[in-house]
């Protein structure tokens, strides 16, 4: 592979836009369409704003492997 062919596929994978489908509830995707009209922005930005303003949050978090005894919070 030529140098050029290199650098131009990590530029790719710094700006990859292809697209993803994520399903949000209903009363959750109306809050984000709410705050991007406020903001003047796509929802495309304020997810990628959500994320990168909570991902330490969300890295703290247990991974299933690392909970003990297997019950999810969510069940009684």
């Amino acid at each position: 592979m030529a140098t050029g062919d290199k650098d131009l596929r990590n530029d790719a994978s710094k700006t990859d836009k292809r697209k993803q489908s994520l399903y949000f509830p209903e009363s959750m995707l109306q809050e984000i369409k709410e705050e991007a009209a406020r903001l003047d922005r796509s929802l495309s930005w304020v997810v990628q704003r959500a994320w990168k303003i909570s991902r330490i949050e969300i890295k703290k978090l247990p991974s299933v492997n690392e909970v003990d005894g297997g019950d999810d919070e969510d069940e009684p």
